[in-house]
């Protein structure tokens, strides 16, 4: 397994941008799926984006969210823009081994977790 170190979580308006870091130790394959899930009060875990092979982002955050990543520093970024009070959340940050299939945003499939950054947008 991989120790993963989120951070960069805040309280902002609505409106307003932040970016989430994770830090990976340990060995990641660029092949490896790296999924940024969410968790708020009562709701299930849910993915937010990801990269595997290409990226992927849930419908919610399209065009305000972006994943990158940094290979050389093994760090995976979420840039979050325009945030809303529907985005407030426990973030975290996971990686899946390549040989291991399935869907980018399927919890259940990941092995790896950080310890989570708390997002929050008030209004």
């Amino acid at each position: 397994q991989v120790q993963l170190v989120e951070s960069g979580g805040d309280s902002v308006q609505p409106g307003g941008s932040l970016r989430l870091s994770c830090v990976a130790f340990g060995y990641v394959s660029d092949r490896d799926c790296m999924t940024w899930f969410r968790q708020a009060p009562g709701k299930e875990r849910e993915g937010v984006a990801a990269f595997y092979s290409r990226t992927f982002y849930a419908n919610s955050v399209k065009g305000r969210f972006t994943i990158s990543r940094d290979d050389t520093s093994n760090t995976l970024y979420l840039q979050m823009n325009s945030l809303k009070p529907e985005d407030t959340a426990m973030y975290y940050c996971a990686v899946r081994p390549a040989p291991i299939g399935g869907s980018w945003s399927d919890p259940k499939t990941f092995d790896s977790w950080g310890s989570g950054t708390q997002v929050t947008v008030y209004s």
